[in-house]
């Protein structure tokens, strides 16, 4: 009797002879490759993984030299820039990992890389079969973190748009193939079923009759040992892993019938009913084959983004002539030119001409964007109608498109606490329905003992929980889709869960509720011994230092400069520096205690005040829409700003707010978004300056504005991409909508479970309208689900 590998469960080949040693036994290997990861694996003290995986590991190849060296290019600076960003000092990459098949391959792969000097975090996502890894660069190597996967058996490779297609592409055939198979032998099996159901075969011997059934039985076999080996397969792995999976069920109705078909097929008693397993199988496969292409379709927008990207670039020379180069092999500081109609191919800076740009690939919003000199552009908008040419500053990963895409995989990694609620009490149901079952046999064989198999492989299948699985996941990955499709960047999986629970909104001032263009209206000189010019030339350097909106007012004036020395930027005040013998700063009117005014800035010279700026900001058109949207859903909305002037009490009350406070350090928005926590209160908060990071971390939810300073976007749960204030409506009806949905999918999935299981256990459900059943509930489940794409 041929033996498998113990690794990779292939057989092992004749004549070959070698083992390793687990739990004192030894185990028989199928060649060198799987014995040596099969050691590395039990040497590291990951013996787990055989007590836990739920599906085979792929068989072991060993690396060639030119594999070698393509692993060692992946370490090039140059190369890197296409698929590794930087995270302060470490450095983040996203691996497609052939040969995941389950929840411990994922944890094989995290205890493994961890294990290697310089690995910070390993998460791996089963369902995508990618790995986001964050390591330090000084002590490890991206290819000794690719070898390192190879030695325990899986092949890694950077994610590509391209190569994830292919790889769905791989899945789509193999499901094809099995389907195929399935759907050809159970149409001649159902032949001969037809004929003796119909006594066709009443005029011929027993032996005719007999030689029919073997023919089935040679038909079926296929169906059953090939088309629906997964099932069987992930059903003993999950026993070998002590969990109850949906396979479960399934297997043991379509074996437990294949057996007993062939044991009255072999002792010539009894009825056969091969055309019902392999009808049975054929819908089933049906059925999975339809909800991993509605899964598919939930998942194509970040594939769909990848493939905005133009392949080739027209670049400029430093003596004026072009070049068409490949697109990814610009480099920062390259200058290109973009004519009408033609995608941008990498994020940078406008140095020439003027163009409007569709962006609403990023956005959401189809009105095209007018673009001047130093305005930023971005990788896969397009151009519409000027001749330009861009500094490029964003490569790689680095581009606000590969963000998106990161951000995105990182939200639908992470599992929201109800998913995992979910899992374990489909576990649980499958365990009641073994023991249902079991009661149903018993109760059944007393009651009419041929009858009794088949019924219990109605109950079987009929209730198994696969809508219950899918009734949260799918309706969470088409909202994330629909959301970033209309501008709005989900980075954590709770906010969908949250967005619905909030009882208050805080919102910043400038830049939020307001556009954050200030303008200068006026300027108080409160020194005599200054001149206006010479305040304004001042104001204008120190500012330069600021990325508050207010600094932008200055910094557009033309002046002539002022030198400065030792600069200091105080968040929440204001900027510091030394001009000259001097001290000077601009900042709050409060900053030093001896002065107060309602300007937006002012400048001091010594700690004494010489200037007050007055400023002008428009609200943004959005504001009172959005404001008037939330207090009408239920939610009281405030005001928390640094800004010290009579602006912030005018914007209060012209939008209509609950409360406002100015004057406010990042401390005080802090401890008033923690008080009203502490009031039981969910808050959400709305702000896009440096310093709204600290009370982001404190606030329920998050919500940054493109447009304002890196780190708030950094901290953020949500990032606007179109800065818009109307995409808070439509992250609020998206999160309310698929809460319904999800309430919807779990009402279907537990009402078709509750229906079908006492008519099944009735005998009143024959199997091949259980697998019906079972198939319809998870298409539906899925299809309602993919309604939130059309949002």
């Amino acid at each position: 009797m041929t033996s498998s590998c113990f690794h990779c469960l292939e057989p092992v080949p004749p004549g070959f002879s070698a083992h390793v040693q687990f739990e004192g036994q030894p185990q028989p290997v199928c060649c060198t490759g799987c014995q040596a990861v099969a050691e590395t694996i039990l040497a590291q003290g990951m013996s787990d993984y055989y007590k836990f995986r739920t599906d085979s590991a792929g068989k072991v190849e060993e690396l060639v030299p030119e594999q070698l060296k393509e692993l060692l290019s992946y370490d090039n600076a140059d190369i890197q820039q296409d698929f590794v960003s930087q995270q302060g000092e470490l450095q983040e990459v996203l691996l497609s990992v052939e040969g995941i098949s389950c929840a411990a391959c994922a944890w094989l792969i995290e205890k493994q890389l961890l294990g290697l000097k310089g690995v910070a975090r390993v998460d791996v996502n089963t369902s995508t079969h990618r790995a986001m890894i964050l390591w330090h660069p000084q002590h490890c190597k991206l290819s000794d973190i690719i070898k390192s996967l190879h030695q325990i058996g899986y092949k890694a490779y950077p994610f590509q748009a391209d190569d994830e297609a292919a790889q769905k592409q791989t899945v789509a055939k193999a499901y094809l193939r099995r389907l195929g198979v399935a759907g050809l032998m159970t149409m001649q099996v159902m032949m001969f079923a037809f004929a003796m159901y119909f006594g066709m075969f009443s005029g011929m011997e027993d032996n005719f009759e007999q030689y029919f059934r073997w023919i089935s039985l040679f038909l079926a076999s296929p169906v059953i040992l090939y088309s629906a080996m997964p099932f069987l397969t992930n059903a003993i792995k999950g026993l070998r892993a002590k969990q109850l999976n949906m396979d479960l069920p399934v297997s043991l109705a379509i074996f437990g019938a294949y057996a007993a078909s062939c044991y009255a097929t072999v002792m010539s008693v009894g009825e056969v009913y091969f055309e019902s397993i392999c009808m049975f199988t054929f819908l089933l496969l049906l059925g999975k084959y339809l909800e991993f292409r509605a899964r598919l379709k939930a998942s194509e927008f970040t594939a769909n983004l990848q493939k905005l990207l133009p392949l080739t670039a027209r670049q400029l020379l430093p003596d004026g002539e072009q070049k068409i180069v490949a697109a990814k092999s610009l480099q920062l500081s390259d200058q290109i030119m973009i004519k009408p109609g033609e995608t941008i191919p990498a994020d940078g800076v406008l140095i020439s001409g003027s163009t409007t740009v569709d962006e609403s690939m990023m956005t959401g919003e189809h009105l095209p964007v007018k673009k001047y000199q130093t305005h930023q552009v971005y990788a896969g908008t397009i151009n519409h109608d000027g001749v330009i040419t861009i500094e490029i500053n964003k490569v790689g990963q680095n581009t606000l498109l590969n963000q998106i895409i990161k951000l995105q995989h990182n939200a639908l990694t992470k599992r929201p606490k109800i998913v995992e609620v979910t899992d374990k009490v489909a576990q649980w149901f499958v365990a009641c329905l073994l023991i249902f079952a079991s009661i149903t046999a018993v109760a059944w064989y007393q009651i009419d003992p041929p009858h009794a198999f088949w019924v219990t492989i109605s109950v079987l299948v009929a209730t198994c929980p696969c809508a219950l699985s899918l009734a949260i996941p799918t309706a969470l990955t088409c909202a994330v889709a629909t959301l970033t499709r209309k501008g709005i960047l989900i980075k954590e999986s709770h906010v969908l869960e949250t967005v619905p629970k909030l009882t208050r909104m805080a919102f910043d001032k400038t830049g939020t509720l307001t556009e954050g263009r200030f303008s200068i209206e006026s300027v108080s000189v409160l020194n005599k011994n200054w001149q206006e010019s010479d305040v304004m030339a001042l104001a204008v350097a120190l500012e330069r230092y600021s990325e508050h909106p207010i600094a932008k007012a200055f910094t557009e004036l033309v002046v002539s400069p002022r030198q400065l020395s030792d600069v200091e930027v105080i968040t929440g005040s204001g900027v510091k520096a030394r001009f000259g013998e001097q001290s000077v700063a601009i900042g709050k009117s409060a900053w030093f205690g001896n002065h107060s005014s309602f300007a937006q800035a002012t400048l001091f010279v010594d700690d004494q005040p010489i200037a007050d700026f007055y400023l002008a900001d428009k609200v943004r058109n959005s504001a009172p829409e959005i404001i008037n949207y939330a207090q009408g859903q239920g939610l009281s909305c405030h005001l928390l700003s640094g800004d010290s002037s009579n602006a912030v009490k005018d914007l209060a009350l012209e939008l209509g707010l609950d409360t406002y406070k100015n004057a406010c350090s990042p401390q005080d928005k802090q401890k008033q978004v923690e008080s009203w926590s502490a009031q039981q209160h969910v808050v959400g908060m709305v702000g896009d300056g440096v310093n709204d990071s600290p009370v982001f971390n404190s606030a329920h939810l998050s919500i940054a504005m493109e447009t304002g300073a890196d780190i708030s976007k950094n901290t953020a749960d949500v990032v606007l991409l179109n800065s818009d204030l109307k995409s808070l409506q439509t992250l609020h009806q998206v999160a309310k909508k698929t809460k319904t949905v999800i309430k919807q999918n779990l009402t279907l999935s537990l009402c078709y479970n509750g229906s079908i299981l006492p008519l099944a256990a009735m005998g009143l459900v024959p199997p091949w309208v259980a697998v019906i059943g079972m198939s319809a509930s998870s298409i539906l489940v899925i299809t309602n689900s993919l309604r939130l794409l059309k949002l």
